[in-house]
């Protein structure tokens, strides 16, 4: 049993902690946000993640087959949305300075909450299958073998989660302490677009990567 939650924990981490286009797009929502609205979009991202490791010690190598037609269009869907949130991002991020320019000072509207963070970021994670391949690979790989029945496959999926989570949580932590340092509209704005462009470039790079299967 220690040997399915070990293995579960590394490979939680091992998905979660490349920082690609949507952890820094968790990072830009939080920052922009509070910490509550990261922490749903973390859980989000968290939840694919235990999802696909579900799929994967359910269904093993027979799901690989079956999801490799997908994953071209599936990874071009996912790439032009993070590309589509980064400039609306940015535009959103100017008009807002632009209006708060002579004015000083105002509250800042927060309309994205925890629970629509939390199904966003779901969503946007769920369009990688490649993820469902990672898992298989590391369960038909090598640790098939400590996955013979319920309870072990449960343990690791739920490992594979819980390791998920706390990265992802750290990452929006990270985002809310970010946040509450640039408090001013220049700051605000200056970081709103930097983290778009950083976006945008990781979401073009992902299209320019993609290959027929």
């Amino acid at each position: 049993m220690s040997g399915a939650l070990v293995s579960g924990l590394l490979a939680g981490l091992g998905i979660a902690m490349p920082v690609g286009a949507v952890g820094t797009y968790l990072v830009a929502v939080t920052a922009r946000t509070n910490l509550r609205t990261g922490a749903g979009a973390a859980l989000g991202v968290a939840t694919a993640d235990g999802l696909y490791a579900l799929l994967a010690v359910a269904g093993g190598a027979a799901l690989v087959p079956v999801l490799r037609p997908v994953l071209v269009p599936l990874r071009i869907v996912s790439g032009v949305v993070l590309l589509a949130l980064a400039v609306h991002a940015a535009v959103k991020a100017v008009a807002r300075h632009r209006a708060r320019a002579g004015t000083g000072p105002a509250r800042e509207q927060t309309p994205l909450g925890p629970r629509r963070a939390y199904l966003g970021f779901l969503g946007i994670t769920l369009m990688n299958p490649l993820t469902v391949v990672y898992f298989t690979a590391l369960v038909m790989g090598g640790q098939g073998a400590s996955l013979t029945d319920l309870p072990r496959q449960s343990v690791f999926v739920a490992a594979a989660f819980a390791a998920s989570a706390a990265w992802q949580l750290l990452l929006a932590s990270g985002g809310a302490l970010l946040g509450r340092s640039l408090t001013g509209d220049l700051g605000r704005l200056l970081t709103a677009t930097a983290s778009s462009a950083l976006i945008a470039a990781l979401a073009v790079q992902l299209l320019a990567s993609v290959t027929p299967p």
